[in-house]
């Protein structure tokens, strides 16, 4: 099997459904190399298509589900064959939030990495599939859940549809897969789904049909079925209250068709996603694009692709944060010190309050380092450049302007310690030999079992387990992922009081 074909899949799926991205830079992590894929506007549906033909691939090929092929997810294709479906979904689906930007960059790595199918019965695979998709949602990386769903054949079983139609109500896209439904009415998650499809496609004398006979059959008056009727005919409830129906894409696309949207803050991740189209207000993209890039599911040049796109319309909160980072890239742009360093000050005060420090380090550490700062912005610098994918050359060129446990753990050296903490994150991160009973080289067929261990105990350890968190700067180390260890390390330090 050719090695880009994970590419191949997340072009098409993307190209079928129009999930496009601003323009990054070379990639930083899965999240941004998706980032950079282009995505032209997709077609207008004017009929569902024809049904289409799968043929089956060869019986010795295994299966490989995915879209980040080995040179750029870092891992073989095997990395779960020593394992069982099942329990891996359950092991996935009860892995804690990562909050930790090092944790989430590799959970995305692991999820959108092209793999073969753990052995199992083919209900377990699926299950596995799923639990990834699942989790992608989870943390609103709506896209390449919907790309991973494309990937391994969104229409194959129901279950997978019916997650498929989730993610294309939440991004917008509910034209192109209502096609794909009205071809193969049998994957209809639910007959409100079929009624919603027929009414989109503009036959609205079919889904009062299909309405009318549902709502016949059933026993008693669904709330969503009440909700639908106010869809079909607006006017005959203008002035009736809304039913109280329970959280559901469809439902959430329904309020909006309806012209009563719900505000996506206090909702589940997945639903931001939604206000990051071109019909939501500025304000709403801006909120939806932070929450989304704490989760580390959004690029980060699209997080600044927002916060340039006009000028701030107030202050206080999120207004605040755009004019301090186009202060800070109007500044770099002339590259005068004073100036730079006033921006710099500011910009790090309102982005590490609103636990968006990773992110200004990744956009304009590399500037930074160019930049002859002094005092607090020079600080601040090494910092965001200790934060940064450049934290090695950061601290070699820092030499003792830093904390020696800060140049220790990014340098990979020894250095006494002079909390718990230092010591734990030294421990694990450092020392050539792990602690005993800690971390053994996984099997390499049983690596992705491994790494889903080493994030449990690190979350863990963020929370205040340190030898949870020694354990986990273990398993990574002592499986090559000594750049993901190295990273926690420093943004459990950086990241706890902003300071150096």
């Amino acid at each position: 099997m050719a090695i880009d074909r994970p590419l191949h899949w997340l072009v098409a799926g993307l190209l079928a459904f129009g999930a496009g991205g601003a323009a990054a830079q070379e990639p930083l992590s899965i999240i941004d190399w998706l980032d950079t894929v282009p995505t032209p506007a997709a077609p207008r549906v004017i009929a569902p298509p024809a049904p289409v033909i799968v043929t089956p691939l060869a019986a010795s090929e295994p299966t490989r589900i995915g879209l980040a092929p080995p040179q750029i997810s870092g891992l073989a294709h095997d990395i779960w064959q020593s394992l069982d479906g099942a329990a891996l979904a359950q092991t996935l689906a009860g892995l804690p939030d990562q909050g930790l930007p090092a944790g989430q960059a590799l959970l995305m790595t692991l999820l959108l990495a092209e793999t073969t199918n753990p052995p199992a019965t083919p209900q377990a695979q699926d299950q596995f599939l799923l639990a990834r998709v699942d989790m992608l949602i989870h943390y609103g990386a709506m896209e390449p859940a919907l790309a991973l769903l494309q990937s391994a054949g969104a229409t194959a079983t129901p279950d997978r549809f019916a997650r498929f139609m989730d993610v294309a109500l939440l991004l917008g896209l509910e034209d192109a897969a209502c096609a794909q439904l009205l071809a193969q009415a049998h994957l209809a998650p639910s007959q409100a789904h079929l009624v919603f499809c027929l009414a989109r496609a503009g036959d609205w004398r079919g889904a009062d049909v299909v309405l009318g006979a549902h709502m016949a059959l059933a026993q008693e008056d669904a709330p969503l079925d009440q909700l639908l009727l106010r869809f079909l005919h607006p006017d005959a409830f203008e002035d009736s209250p809304l039913p109280d129906v329970p959280l559901s894409p469809l439902m959430f696309r329904l309020r909006e068709s309806i012209g009563e949207p719900l505000p996506t803050r206090p909702l589940p991740r997945a639903y931001a996603v939604a206000d990051l189209r071109d019909i939501a207000g500025w304000k709403a993209q801006l909120d939806a694009a932070e929450r989304l890039a704490r989760s580390g599911a959004l690029a980060d040049n699209r997080l600044l692709g927002l916060y340039s796109e006009r000028i701030a319309a107030a202050s206080g909160g999120v207004w605040d944060r755009v004019r301090a980072v186009q202060q800070l890239e109007s500044a770099l742009q002339i590259g005068e010190a004073a100036r730079i360093e006033r921006a710099l000050i500011t910009a790090w005060d309102v982005m590490f309050e609103a636990g968006l420090a990773p992110q200004l380090a990744v956009l304009f550490a590399d500037q930074l380092a160019a930049v002859p700062l002094r005092g607090p912005a020079r600080q601040i610098a090494l910092r965001l450049q200790l934060l940064s994918p450049g934290y090695r050359a950061a601290a070699q060129s820092a030499g003792t302007e830093i904390p020696a446990v800060l140049r220790a753990l990014a340098l990979g050296q020894s250095a006494t310690p002079h909390t718990p903490l230092d010591d734990a994150l030294l421990e694990g991160a450092i020392l050539e030999e792990a602690a005993p009973n800690t971390a053994h080289p996984a099997d390499p067929q049983a690596l992705g079992a491994a790494l889903l261990t080493a994030l449990a105990l690190l979350q863990r350890g963020a929370d205040g387990d340190l030898g949870a968190l020694t354990s986990s700067l273990n398993i990574l180390n002592m499986n090559g992922f000594t750049d993901a260890a190295r990273r926690a390390s420093l943004q459990m330090l950086l990241l706890a009081d902003g300071g150096i």
